[in-house]
C-alpha cells in the first residue's frame, strides 16, 4: 500500500463505531465555529476549491454552516458544527502501523479520538488531505458524516497520494 502503512477496518455498517464513538458523546453549547483554514499549495487550494462546489448542503441532517474566517478550504454543518479542512497537512499519526482506519463508501480515513472527545478523521490514499472532525457532542451517529461526505470527497479529490 505504498509508503502508507496502517491497520484499516473495513466499515460494513454504519454501527461498527457507533457504540465506540458513543462513548465519548456529552453534551455542551458552542454558539460559533472557528477553524484555521489550511495552506497548500495552488494544485492542492484548485482540488480543494473544486471540493468546495460539491459539498453537500447537509450532514448528518444538519444544514451547511461554515466557520470563520471564511474559505473555500473549510466547511461546517450544524451546530456545534462538524468542521471539514481540505488541504491539511499528511498526519504524523498515519506513518504509525497500528493507526486506526476506516473505510466509508469507497473513502479511506485515518481515525483519531481526541483529548476532547471529538473525532477526527482525514483521508488517506488521495491527491488532498481532507480532515473531518466531529465533535464530541455530535458523535452519536457514528459515520453518518463521513457516509454524507464521500460522494463528494470521492468526486472532487482523485485517488492517489498527496504531494
Amino acid at each position: 500500500m505504498n509508503s502508507l502503512r496502517h491497520r484499516r477496518r473495513s466499515v460494513i455498517g454504519l454501527s461498527v463505531l457507533a457504540p465506540l464513538i458513543t462513548l465519548a458523546s456529552c453534551s455542551s453549547a458552542d454558539d460559533s465555529a472557528s477553524a484555521a483554514v489550511p495552506s497548500p499549495g495552488a494544485k492542492v487550494t484548485g482540488l480543494c476549491r473544486n471540493l468546495d462546489k460539491v459539498l453537500p448542503s447537509k450532514v448528518d441532517g444538519r444544514g451547511r454552516r461554515d466557520p470563520e474566517p471564511a474559505s473555500a478550504l473549510t466547511a461546517g454543518w450544524g451546530n456545534p458544527a462538524i468542521i471539514l479542512r481540505c488541504g491539511v497537512v499528511r498526519p504524523a499519526k498515519m506513518n504509525d502501523p497500528e493507526a486506526d482506519g476506516v473505510e466509508v463508501n469507497g473513502v479511506g480515513w485515518l481515525l483519531q479520538k481526541q483529548d476532547d472527545g471529538s473525532f477526527r478523521f482525514t483521508t488517506t490514499l488521495r491527491k488532498a488531505y481532507v480532515e473531518v472532525t466531529i465533535p464530541k457532542d455530535r458523535t452519536g451517529d457514528g459515520l453518518a458524516p463521513l457516509v454524507d461526505l464521500a460522494k463528494s470527497v470521492q468526486k472532487a479529490i482523485p485517488a492517489g497520494i498527496a504531494d
